[in-house]
């Protein structure tokens, strides 16, 4: 590959595709949903797409744009369902609220076994598997970066930070490049770390800058910021900005943050999602139209 595998991951973050069939697959003896779209050119590059808590895979894909750059790229993507409208990541149990699964869900499992469903029928290159999801499927993001590290060329999580519980429980294998996306006004998982101010917060959120600094850690990078890139403001109206906060990592171990200033939970780009407008400020800066706004510079 000619780019990092996190500017790949970059590249496809506000976009994707409109799954046209339904699956399942059982696993320990539970039957198991998903949504999948499959290009005619193979191997190709696989993006897991995790839904946030209370939502389904199919969310996912008309809540945000993937469907145009998966269309445009020939690249494949699989939505999964989590049970119960949520994912088991490796979280202690008093830092969730909202939704859970049923007891004993192995949502490692689950996942891991779709992806080497698509590596062993020869549809995915196993060399740019990547898995990115919001909120609860951001926390389940991080769970599979850390657990199942050797799967993934990169990952990207979006309005999440670390836990205590899930530090604790996350011990990568390798170093693994991550993408971290949030805002600074969301009230949900706060910017800089706490309890949510809003009925549905939970208390024991790190900050980003420390969520940042564990996986700079993690990946032999310096432990001082990057060089800050201010995005271009592409919509004014939208009351949020865009600074790139890079890291200095070894090759191929990059750690980037896309700080949203005055953003909200809401994953960035210009689909509506009317349930979630009360609380939460949407930023349109991150085009999923244009790439041309993700700074190559991370590579």
């Amino acid at each position: 590959m000619t780019k990092s595998s996190l500017h790949w991951v970059g590249l496809l973050l506000a976009f994707g595709l409109v799954p046209a069939t339904a699956e399942t697959i059982e696993i320990g003896g539970v039957t198991r949903t998903y949504q999948a779209i499959l290009p005619e050119r193979k191997p190709a590059p696989l993006v897991l797409v995790l839904h946030g808590n209370w939502q389904h895979g199919a969310d996912m894909a008309t809540r945000t744009a993937w469907p145009d750059m998966a269309r445009r790229e020939g690249f494949a993507i699989v939505f999964p369902d989590g049970l119960n409208r949520a994912w088991a990541d490796l979280r202690a149990k008093a830092e969730r609220v909202g939704r859970t699964p049923p007891s004993g869900t192995d949502d490692i499992a689950f996942l891991s076994a779709l992806v080497e469903t698509y590596l062993t029928n020869g549809v995915a290159d196993p060399k740019r598997v990547y898995v990115t999801g919001l909120s609860n499927g951001g926390a389940m993001t991080m769970s599979m970066a850390c657990a199942r590290t050797d799967m993934f060329a990169a990952a990207a999580s979006v309005i999440i930070n670390l836990t205590d519980g899930l530090a604790a429980s996350c011990r990568p294998s390798r170093p693994i490049p991550l993408l971290l996306m949030n805002g600074t006004d969301d009230p949900l998982v706060p910017f800089n770390g706490g309890k949510g101010t809003s009925w549905f917060g939970v208390d024991g959120f790190w900050s980003t800058s420390r969520t940042v600094q564990f996986w700079r850690g993690k990946n032999g990078c310096d432990a001082a910021d990057g060089p800050g890139t201010d995005l271009a403001d592409r919509d004014p109206e939208d009351g949020s900005t865009v600074t790139l906060v890079a890291s200095r990592c070894p090759p191929g171990r990059d750690v980037a943050l896309y700080r949203v200033n005055g953003g909200g939970h809401r994953f960035p780009g210009t689909k509506p999602d009317a349930r979630m407008q009360a609380v939460c400020q949407t930023d349109r800066n991150v085009d999923p139209r244009s790439a041309s706004n993700l700074d190559p510079s991370i590579a």
